[in-house]
């Protein structure tokens, strides 16, 4: 608690953002659909790698003008599929 000026009790328990500037929040339903899409979609990106008959993924590099930049990635891992790619989704990024 903190006393103001005029002697008044008041509580000082100001939330504070913790999200970057454009960032938003997701409350309940919303938050937990968005949390099943984005594990759903990082394992139907994967799924087809798994196995005996897994395929391959082709990969290409668009990090402008670095040395990857253009390069192709042919690849059946799994964890390099996912070091590769760009993740917006929070649970996604758990995932990867």
């Amino acid at each position: 608690f903190v006393i103001n000026m005029r002697g008044d009790l008041t509580t000082a328990l100001n939330p504070i953002p913790l999200y970057r500037p454009g960032g938003g929040e997701e409350k309940a339903e919303i938050a937990r659909l968005s949390a099943f899409a984005g594990a759903l979609a990082v394992g139907d990106l994967v799924k087809t790698t798994l196995g005996p008959k897994g395929m391959d993924k082709i990969l290409q590099c668009h990090m402008g003008d670095g040395p990857d930049a253009g390069r192709l990635l042919v690849t059946n891992d799994g964890a390099t599929i996912l070091s590769k790619i760009g993740v917006d989704n929070p649970v996604a990024k758990v995932l990867v």
